[in-house]
């Protein structure tokens, strides 16, 4: 089992910057893929990031690419997400999980096995 939760989500102006952090316990940290994931009111859930086991390769959106870097700190189990130049359409429930996706399938969020709850980022223009 793995417990995930997420902090850091908030009301920012666009420009601006936030930054997410996960914090995991349970199974070990080091075993997992991490991801993030968000969902919009009446939209479905999208991927945002993704980050290996070791931190060696990170997997983006398009919609993300040079204003969102994906990081872990094992000695913290935390992953975080740090999100710069923030636009009014990523507005949306920020959600982390982990698992063990192949690579190929990093961006398919049924194979994350856990989930945190949530939090709640807000992008005003």
């Amino acid at each position: 089992q793995v417990q995930l939760v997420e902090s850091g989500g908030g009301l920012v102006q666009a420009g601006g910057s936030l930054r997410l952090s996960c914090a995991a316990s349970g199974r070990s940290f080091s075993s997992t893929v991490m991801g993030w994931f968000r969902q919009a009111p009446g939209k479905e859930r999208e991927f945002v990031e993704a980050i290996s086991r070791n931190g060696g390769r990170t997997y983006y959106a398009d919609s993300v690419k040079g204003r969102f870097t994906i990081s872990r700190d094992s000695a913290k189990n935390t992953v975080y997400l740090q999100m710069n130049s923030l636009k009014p359409e990523d507005t949306a429930v920020y959600y982390c999980a982990a698992g063990d996706p192949p690579a190929r399938t990093v961006v398919d969020g049924t194979r994350y096995d856990y989930w945190g709850q949530g939090t709640q980022v807000t992008v005003s223009s």
